[in-house]
């Protein structure tokens, strides 16, 4: 752990893809904006205070009015 961790956060993962690339995929399309990979689940790591903050956070960075949606969310270590 870094010195410059700060203690009272947590580390997420957050696993989530984007239905609308999916949907492409499936259509032998690509998605005109986002990369054909986000049609399969992709894992990010998010330190936030809670559960509730990590999500906000991926929402903000990958909106679900984009078409991402979160499938999972593990609280590590």
């Amino acid at each position: 752990m870094s010195a410059f961790t700060d203690h009272r956060q947590t580390v997420f993962e957050v696993e989530l893809h984007n239905q609308a690339v999916r949907e492409c995929v499936k259509e032998n399309r690509s998605h005109e904006i986002f990369d054909d990979r986000w049609a399969d689940v992709q894992t990010h790591e998010v330190a936030a205070s809670d559960e509730h903050k990590a999500l906000a956070m991926i929402e903000n960075t990958y909106p679900s009015s984009d078409g991402f949606v979160v499938d999972h969310v593990k609280r590590l270590g």
